[in-house]
């Protein structure tokens, strides 16, 4: 016998049998969830987004920029949800008490519950279009962008999907599990113990301090939708890589279902003008020649768009849109002999950002499509060319926008929790959810390096840090790695001589490394003077490196503290610095905004100037 937990509650005329799961459901329950019940929790600040949150608009955008189809459905907005108890039978048929607003955590107070449940339910019912034709040579494909941590999905008591890590995505062919016709129904079981346990978390925590560690996000954090797919065949990925000397782009069309006997078209396109197409079959590399390639960069960042159809002879079967920037990454030695870092094939200075991706209202997540993009667009508006995505893998929207706007970035890989050395079990996990970062965000053109580790939070020994190295560098030859940033401080066990960079932390810095035989160096972290902002502070004081008194004399010390960095460059040939930070985040108090996004600390005028003088005085020429 199941027992129920008190949150769970029967509803009248649901006569579905968890005994009977993926046999039969008759559902007489409202086809889509209903939103009252629903109502926004306590707002400790706002962001000029809030107010715009509602169970009619959450997060309605396509969410897949990189691969996109015509047909699709938003399953976000309000659910069901229970807290629930370790070995519960799932609650098939069953109504839960409360409401979320899907898909914000359920810590935030966007989601309506604001509390951490280590074990929790999610349940909808939802209805198939009937001209997708679902089993009639189409197939439905339900798709999660991210479930923090371990998730398992039923449709109509069906298990038809399980997936642990919180920051990738994951989906489901449920065609099976479907009903002839009606409403259907989907429960999702969560667990996460955040910092409990050694999953890779970030900065999250169950009890967030008064310091560098924040609130925790579990649950559902990124837009779940479903989505009809030929049942011959169909695009189920693209792998690009891009090669500027020789103007080439090689791309792989993964497909699923049955492909035999099918071919691939790749169609580059800039605007309406077609400029290089390629066949091939599925699976395999194709060589796309592409002609005068116009070149991707902070200062041009020109996108080609990308079509790509799975044919049955002449006859299409799928059809996808993409894009793709034609860029490079690498490193050089400049006149005076020393590595730096270029991008197409010219020395760049990568001036920095250190953005967290922390929302007072969202927690993890932002609370518009329009919020998510704006901190990328400050970060142009100032001047800077890079971002380091500091601990958090971002929903796939953030990268689009960096991609459009222009903005380089290091991609960290969310730590293990601080303190202790991981056992082997949690070491496997965390080497295998790295790799499935790095396999499902390596397309993107703004991407150019992978920061295995922090400080050395949850490293294990210096040797396995120079392995895992290794092993994304295998993995993605394209980029750069840099195994450990802050290798000098902290929690680091030391050097492990492996990747393509070398970063130290100093604060408030700059902070001095310098290039040795095969990497190139670069600040890893600096800065973090603060201010605090009376009303648009999350707690009643605030954390800062340095603290000022004012706007004035908050900006007198970036720009000092920037232009530093320019003798630096020069004399000790580093190739990029990162500032913290973008925005203000819980008790940290040194961003350039506040938490809530709505007061401009600094000057930013005077923070662009400086920052582009640091760009075009640390970035010589390559002989």
């Amino acid at each position: 016998m199941t027992i129920l937990s008190r949150s769970r509650r029967r509803a009248t005329g649901l006569l579905v049998s968890a005994a009977m799961a993926g046999v039969t459901s008759l559902l007489t329950a409202a086809v889509e969830p209903p939103d009252d019940g629903w109502q926004v929790g306590q707002l400790r600040l706002t962001t000029p987004w809030t107010d715009q949150v509602s169970p009619d608009n959450a997060l309605p955008e396509y969410p897949r920029p990189q691969l996109t189809r015509d047909r699709w459905q938003n399953l976000n907005g309000v659910w069901q949800f229970a807290g629930a108890a370790p070995g519960e039978s799932p609650p098939v048929g069953e109504d839960l008490a409360e409401r979320i607003l899907v898909p914000y955590p359920t810590e935030s107070a966007l989601s309506g519950i604001q509390r951490h449940e280590d074990h929790m339910w999610y349940r909808r019912t939802f209805t198939v279009p009937e001209s997708w034709q679902v089993g009639q040579g189409q197939r439905l494909r339900l798709n999660f962008g991210a479930v923090d941590h371990t998730a398992t999905v039923w449709v109509n008591g069906t298990r038809v999907a399980q997936h642990a890590g919180g920051y990738t995505r994951f989906s489901a062919d449920v065609t099976d599990a479907l009903v002839p016709s009606g409403p259907q129904e989907v429960v999702v079981g969560v667990e996460d113990r955040t910092d409990a346990t050694w999953q890779p978390v970030g900065k999250q925590r169950d009890v967030p301090d008064r310091g560098i560690f924040y609130t925790g996000s579990s649950g559902i954090w990124q837009t779940v939708w479903m989505e009809p797919v030929p049942a011959p065949g169909y695009v189920a990925g693209l792998d690009t890589a891009t090669d500027v000397d020789t103007d080439t782009l090689a791309l792989t069309v993964d497909t699923g279902g049955d492909a035999a006997g099918l071919t691939v078209r790749a169609v580059v396109r800039d605007g309406a003008q077609e400029v290089a197409t390629a066949e091939g079959a599925p699976g395999q590399p194709l060589q796309v020649q592409v002609p005068d390639a116009r070149l991707w960069s902070p200062d041009d960042p020109f996108l080609y768009d990308l079509d790509v159809t799975v044919l049955d002879g002449q006859q299409e079967v799928d059809r996808v849109g993409s894009y793709v920037g034609m860029r490079e990454i690498g490193t050089a030695r400049g006149a005076d002999g020393r590595l730096r870092i270029t991008l197409n094939h010219e020395i760049l200075f990568l001036m920095s950002t250190l953005d967290q991706g922390f929302w007072p209202d969202g927690i993890y997540t932002a609370p518009t499509d329009e919020a998510l993009r704006s901190d990328v667009a400050l970060t142009k508006r100032l001047g800077f060319n890079t971002i380091r995505k500091h601990l958090k893998v971002e929903p796939d929207r953030w990268y689009h926008a960096a991609d459009t706007l222009g903005l380089l970035v290091w991609q960290d890989m969310p730590s293990m929790r601080t303190g202790g050395i991981p056992p082997p079990d949690a070491r496997a996990e965390f080497e295998r959810q790295l790799h499935e970062i790095v396999d499902q965000q390596d397309g993107w053109t703004s991407v150019i390096g992978w920061v295995p580790f922090n400080e050395g939070w949850g490293e294990w020994s210096r040797e396995a840090t120079g392995r895992i190295a290794d092993s994304v560098a295998a993995q993605d030859p394209t980029r750069l790695v840099n195994a450990n940033s802050g290798v000098n401080c902290c929690a680091s066990l030391g050097d492990s001589g492996r990747g393509d960079v070398i970063a130290w932390h100093a604060y408030t810095g700059p902070a001095q490394p310098t290039p040795d035989d095969s990497r190139a160096a670069i600040d890893g972290e600096h800065g973090g003077f603060g201010l605090e902002v009376p009303g648009h502070m999350w707690y009643e004081d605030g954390h800062g490196y340095q603290m000022a008194q004012d706007a004035a004399e908050l900006t007198r010390l970036y720009a000092e503290n920037q232009r530093a960095l320019i003798p630096i460059a020069q004399q000790n040939a580093i190739s990029g610095a990162v500032y913290t930070q973008i925005t203000d985040v819980e008790h940290e108090v040194n961003g350039f905004l506040t938490y809530d996004r709505r007061v401009e600390k600094m000057d930013l005028d005077q923070v662009r100037a400086v920052n582009q003088a640091v760009i075009g005085d640390a970035s010589p020429a390559v002989p």
